[in-house]
């Protein structure tokens, strides 16, 4: 958190921008009002980079557009009938929002846009007294109404009207706190928590699709796991991805297992640490996060108490996946993201036993052939699924995945691992068998993938001959 005079310094260095400068001048030319609102106010203070910058006014949507026409590069009104214009200025991206006054009618899942006139008024509207601020342009006003700096300074998150009023209007700002809580590392006030339990139900009113956007943007956070136990311990998460805290398996006197719900936070934060050191995926990773807080899902509907204390849950990756899918379909996820992740549930504890029995070459090239496109996101969500406290037990299993991933890269080298593919395509399968297309090739393909992945390469003729075998004792096999 930097001093009130140095985040003062940075907003006035921001206002000097030639974007910003541009802007500013524009619209005090039109004579309408203008403000940097909200994110960039709120990261000047916190000592962030501002990565976006959005304005306010008491222009509407017409005029915004007929203000930034002349002085920009590019512009565009996708969001027009919700009051925002974007624009390309001096280089920079721009929105202008004019003043809003929304609220939910208490049934609708979207709500009713309705254009306001005070920025003070629109300010009060907003999710969070820290992103209820604004500095006024051309003069360089700090508007505060809602004593957003002492919030910022304490580290609190509270809403600038009562929580129960603010999260009537809209209800995705209870996940907003676990969003911002997270992101920002701040403790969300008591009364806005409670409110926050005693209006949980109210988050079914919104649409799935921004549901699912928030939650995602959760996901993304350094450390999404604040957040995602305020879901949780709210009940917000019962409504939204009940999955979660059904987690929360009672433990008794003579059976027991380790902390699943526990387990996943961890989970999620150790594939964070992996995905960020290995530096080998586009960091934040939607998938391998979405996998890492899911990978255990299918726990609670397979736990069964065995005699002696033991517990079990044979076959969890299977319903975990399926349950996954299940959940992310709900949510609007597209398929790739859903497949991928279904995916991942499965595999995850495929490497597992590889420490007590080194497996062939032939079980390494399946497990590349499984894990296909997701081969490094398998590699993180494995590794980060070991959280025992028995250090030597993790070492052991750190070494063996060391070891696995040393063999891959060697057969990769060797074999062209990656893309595994029978050494005869279809249409040499064809001519070899003097058959036309149909279901013989897709068995015939399927014989000859399979003695790929058994013995490596073994060249082109060695695979006609084994093919040729193969087809003539066959039975039902065509001459």
């Amino acid at each position: 958190m930097q001093s009130v005079a140095a985040a003062l310094e940075r907003l006035g260095e921001l206002a000097e921008s030639p974007a910003v400068s541009r802007l500013a001048t524009a619209f005090a030319d039109a004579g309408h009002e203008l403000a940097l609102v909200g994110g960039p106010v709120r990261d000047a203070f916190l000592g962030r980079a501002v990565n976006d910058l959005d304005f306010t006014s008491d222009a509407t949507p017409d005029e915004i557009l007929g203000i930034v026409k002349p002085i920009s590069e590019a512009h565009w009104d996708v969001g027009r009938k919700f009051g925002t214009i974007g624009a390309k200025i001096a280089g920079e991206q721009v929105e202008i929002t004019t003043y809003r006054s929304d609220a939910y009618d208490g049934e609708s899942r979207k709500p009713e846009v309705v254009f306001g006139d005070s920025l003070e008024d629109d300010l009060v509207r907003r999710d969070f007294t820290v992103n209820a601020l604004a500095l006024r342009l051309p003069e360089r006003t700090l508007v505060d109404p809602s004593g957003g700096i002492e919030d910022l300074l304490a580290g609190i998150l509270r809403t600038p009207a009562a929580a129960e009023q603010s999260f009537g209007d809209d209800p995705l700002r209870m996940m907003r706190a676990a969003r911002f809580a997270a992101q920002l590392g701040f403790a969300v006030e008591p009364a806005t928590e409670r409110a926050m339990g005693d209006l949980a139900g109210a988050i079914e009113r919104i649409s799935a699709e921004r549901v699912r956007d928030e939650f995602s943007k959760l996901l993304l956070t350094a450390d999404p796991v604040p957040g995602i136990r305020l879901l949780v311990d709210s009940g917000i998460a019962d409504r939204v991805l009940p999955e979660i805290p059904a987690l929360r398996l009672e433990i008794d006197e003579h059976h027991h297992h380790k902390d699943v719900y526990e387990h996943s936070l961890t989970v999620l934060r150790q594939a964070i640490d992996y995905e960020v050191s290995r530096g080998t995926l586009a960091s934040p990773d939607l998938i391998v996060r979405l996998a890492a807080i899911l990978h255990d899902i299918g726990k609670p509907a397979t736990r069964r108490l065995e005699a002696g204390g033991a517990v079990s849950f044979h076959h969890h990756d299977v319903v975990g996946a399926k349950l996954a899918r299940k959940r992310l379909r709900a949510l609007r996820y597209d398929n790739d993201t859903i497949a991928a992740v279904g995916r991942l549930i499965e595999l995850h504890l495929r490497f597992f036993g590889y420490s007590d029995q080194q497996w062939t070459d032939s079980a390494v090239r399946r497990y590349v052939r499984d894990a296909g496109p997701q081969l490094e996101r398998l590699h993180i969500l494995t590794r980060a699924d070991v959280t025992t406290r028995n250090r030597r037990k993790a070492d052991r299993l750190g070494f063996a995945y060391d070891d696995l991933e040393e063999r891959i890269a060697v057969l990769a080298e060797e074999e062209e691992l990656a893309a595994v593919r029978p050494e005869l395509d279809g249409v040499q399968i064809q001519e070899a068998l003097g058959i036309r297309p149909g279901p013989a090739v897709g068995e015939a393909y399927r014989f000859l993938l399979e003695l790929r992945l058994d013995e490596g390469v073994i060249g082109e003729d060695a695979a006609r001959e084994r093919l040729l075998a193969w087809w003539a004792g066959r039975d039902g096999a065509e001459g």
